[in-house]
């Protein structure tokens, strides 16, 4: 297990804030959060390139922050790859052995075992300058497995690739972690997160804002910042109206725009209302069911995301709505036709400001 206990560093305009986290040995954990937020400094600090003002970092039950980098068993693979531009794939493979104490055939063994487990068996005579983005990757990684990390790091490694490459990647480092290794993954991308991670970090102007299971973050965001990080399109700043009993609760937005939503006692005050798109049912008509939300609207727009649509709604408030192609098609939906909306109260999440 890698533990962080209540790392600080001040860097001058930026510091990270009293961290703790756990990584469970052979997880995926996505570290999210947008540029210098303060991934990569933690990064450096798992790695040893970077020391703490104080706290501690554990590899299971000993203590490395003091220890070397040379000596943690942690790999790091940077965002812009640091490939030695001189040497060809199978020499920057060899570089990160040349240290061990292995004689030629156990070095050229390893160095095949890498370059299958990537899949850049043919390029292993080619130089950086001549690597397309995700073959460049590719090498990084396997340069950095040659030393047999206990840990990996990675920074940003899906974020120059395309779509394609992207996606061979991700099941690239799917394998890698599968085979045993501990992975921590910097990203801005909460796409990458969902589809990789086993744990995700939300982290945010140096304070790590919370941890969890994709299903965690992703259905239950605990502040505004992790809820529009998270992709949530129906993020409404609110007013709860006291009023209300103790089941059900009364949501009071711009343009008096009223949501009726499952809360407590501790549901008071201002803060945010979630309303997941995809919990949202569409009619042309008002539908009778046991949902308290019901709004009429005009679609304003339309926007295609691969196999679904989301719509734009006016209904007091611009409501997005997440359809499939064949119900745009079904229900003839176009720019100016007036539609009705229905959610249930249980679907909608309230954030405390």
């Amino acid at each position: 297990m890698l533990r962080l206990d209540n790392i600080s560093v001040n860097l001058g305009e930026f510091s990270l804030k009293d961290i703790n986290l756990r990584v469970s040995e052979g997880s995926y954990l996505t570290i999210l959060g947008l540029s210098g937020a303060g991934k990569t400094v933690l990064l450096e600090i798992i790695a040893g390139l970077l020391k703490p003002d104080s706290g501690d970092v554990w590899i299971n039950e000993t203590n490395i922050t003091q220890m070397p980098v040379q000596k943690r068993k942690i790999g790091l693979v940077y965002q812009d790859l640091c490939l030695f531009p001189h040497k060809n794939v199978k020499s920057n493979i060899a570089y990160a052995l040349k240290n061990r104490k292995m004689n030629r055939g156990e070095i050229n063994k390893r160095i095949d075992e890498l370059l299958e487990q990537t899949g850049i068996s043919h390029l292993k005579n080619r130089y950086p300058d001549s690597l397309s983005g995700g073959e460049a990757q590719r090498v990084a990684l396997a340069r950095t497995l040659a030393s047999n990390p206990e840990i990996l790091l990675l920074d940003e490694p899906l974020a120059s690739l395309d779509v394609k490459l992207k996606a061979e990647l991700r099941s690239l480092l799917r394998k890698i972690n599968e085979t045993g290794k501990t992975v921590l993954h910097v990203t801005h991308d909460y796409t990458e997160a969902v589809t990789l991670s086993s744990q995700i970090a939300v982290i945010e102007n140096g304070n790590l804002m919370q941890t969890g299971t994709p299903e965690e973050i992703f259905r239950n965001p605990k502040s505004e910042f992790v809820a529009r990080l998270s992709g949530y399109k129906n993020l409404f700043p609110c007013k709860i109206d006291e009023t209300t009993n103790e089941d059900i609760k009364k949501a009071v937005l711009k343009n008096n725009v009223e949501i009726f939503f499952t809360g407590n006692s501790h549901v008071k005050g201002q803060g945010f209302i979630v309303v997941p798109s995809e919990d949202i049912i569409i009619s042309e008509k008002e539908i009778s069911s046991s949902a308290l939300n019901h709004f009429k609207g005009i679609l304003k727009k339309s926007i295609i995301h691969g196999n679904s649509i989301d719509l734009i709604i006016d209904a007091g408030i611009d409501f997005s709505v997440t359809i499939t192609h064949k119900s745009q098609k079904d229900l003839d939906l176009k720019p100016g036709k007036e539609v009705w909306l229905s959610f249930k109260a249980s679907a909608i999440k309230f954030i405390k400001k």
